[in-house]
């Protein structure tokens, strides 16, 4: 039985893939802009800024 593998968990657990990242940012565009967040907006926030304003939704229907 092979428990070097199983031990070593770096070997076993799975791997980042950018298309899911890339997915998953899409998907964070489309709910910006549901929000109705202009397009020009969204597409100068990176990220981070893009998850931190959909941890409060309530708060960006209140600014538009």
């Amino acid at each position: 039985m092979a428990t070097s593998t199983f031990r070593n968990k770096n070997k076993v657990r799975p791997k980042k893939k950018g298309a899911v990242k890339r997915r998953r940012l899409l998907e964070h565009r489309r709910r910006l802009t549901a929000l109705g967040i202009n397009e020009d907006v969204i597409r100068q926030m990176n990220p981070k800024q893009m998850r931190k304003a959909l941890q409060r939704p309530c708060k960006l229907a209140a600014k538009a």
